[in-house]
């Protein structure tokens, strides 16, 4: 099929250039106007001008950025299922959502898929190319829904998926931000007493030329050290921080370090059931959206970041693989609470697997609640006693060498 270079003016009236492939000129102009494009000029493409759209088509994505926020995606995702469900093509109905849109990168992207589908590309392998907005979770759920005819029916699942996913990550955020808060105003508070207060009384102190106490003498070399070395801290945090970074990216120091954390009093316990109901709300709506079991558990494995319930999920995959159940692997791999092993079993006997695991889903979404609302319930006494105990411990430091003073005044 030829190919059309072209010149056209946007919805802003900024010149745009692209090629587009077409049977003849007319045909090409009129593709040009279904991307919400008004045409200048139309004619065969060269290979300069296929160089040159690549050129532009990157350097607008460069114009925005960061990437594109999960809302976005919701709210075009729900929007394309409504206009699917309305009768209209696809294509139309992505020139639509780009029109629509103000400018920013998700336009920029939608508007890239619909000259991908009018080269003659499936909706799945235009989004396939844009790994960092559409995931495999996304591209393969709307490959299903593309070969069973119920695009629309995926992408409502898909809207209703993210925004369940979205709805947690809100919770546990919102959980945090007080104690993060306090921890952030009493660590200034300690830095401005280190920093300010504590040389003063030092100073005070020199002058007596007294021996002070050894919780004095702490104090002050902690409060020397962040006003003359205080980069030598910034120096150390961020080569823990890389340290941290390169040895998590091993394998078998993760599948340690995450066998460790399942096992920390109620954080194992807090990671164990966000990764059930993740596993559970992932599998059961690929399931359900018609992707075959192996590729949905491969999918799903990705989206669990504890290596030690990515282990279970493979020796899941490997279990249907050899013809076997899913609930017992599960079970053998003392993971997954008994619970959520006997309403899978329970799943697959009745032929209702996919139904099932949503309702274990809508369980541990509401245990997650529960079991941050009992940490952020412990852990505010616990953060109170602990930054009670510094600002404690720095007001003693401060009066202890008092009594000292006094003997050093009285001797002279």
């Amino acid at each position: 099929m030829p190919k059309y270079a072209y010149k056209a003016l946007n919805n802003e009236g900024q010149e745009v250039f692209g090629v587009v492939q077409a049977d003849s000129q007319a045909l090409a102009i009129n593709d040009v106007r279904t991307l919400g494009l008004y045409p200048t000029m139309v004619r065969e493409a060269r290979k300069s001008d296929e160089r040159r759209a690549r050129k532009e088509k990157r350097g607008l994505s460069e114009l925005y950025f960061g990437g594109v926020k999960t809302k976005q995606l919701v709210v075009m995702t729900r929007q394309l299922a409504t206009l699917i469900d309305a009768g209209l093509p696809l294509l139309r109905c992505i020139n639509v959502l780009v029109a629509q849109l103000k400018p920013s990168k998700l336009r920029d992207i939608l508007r890239e898929i619909s000259s991908d589908i009018q080269s003659g590309s499936t909706f799945s392998e235009a989004l396939a190319k844009h790994p960092k907005q559409f995931d495999r979770l996304f591209v393969n759920m709307v490959r299903a829904g593309e070969v069973g005819g119920m695009l629309e029916v995926v992408l409502n699942r898909l809207a209703d998926y993210m925004e369940r996913r979205q709805a947690l990550k809100r919770r546990v955020r919102a959980a945090l931000i007080y104690p993060i808060a306090v921890i952030v105003i009493a660590t200034c508070i300690v830095m401005f007493l280190l920093v300010k207060v504590v040389p003063v009384f030092a100073g005070i102190f020199a002058d007596f030329e007294a021996e002070l106490p050894a919780p004095t003498r702490v104090l002050i070399a902690a409060g020397d050290f962040l006003v003359y070395s205080w980069w030598k801290l910034i120096v150390f945090v961020n080569c823990s921080i890389i340290t941290v970074k390169l040895l998590l990216k091993s394998h078998a120091v993760k599948r340690v370090t995450d066998r460790i954390v399942l096992k920390i009093p109620l954080v194992g316990d807090l990671v164990t059931k966000v990764a059930v109901a993740r596993f559970a709300r992932t599998l059961g709506t690929l399931i359900t959206s018609g992707v075959p079991i192996l590729q949905a558990l491969r999918i799903t494995r990705d989206t669990i970041g504890n290596e030690v319930i990515q282990n279970a999920v493979d020796k899941v995959h490997d279990s249907i693989k050899e013809g076997d159940t899913i609930a017992a692997p599960l079970d053998e791999a003392k993971v997954f609470p008994p619970m959520v092993v006997n309403m899978i079993d329970v799943g697959e006997e009745t032929g209702s697997l996919d139904a099932m695991l949503m309702k274990v889903a809508d369980i541990y979404d509401a245990e997650v609640e529960a079991a941050v609302d009992a940490m952020l319930a412990l852990l505010e006494p616990v953060i109170i006693i602990v930054l009670g105990g510094i600002i404690g411990f720095i007001v003693i430091s401060l009066y202890l060498p008092i009594f000292t003073l006094g003997d050093a005044i009285s001797g002279v």
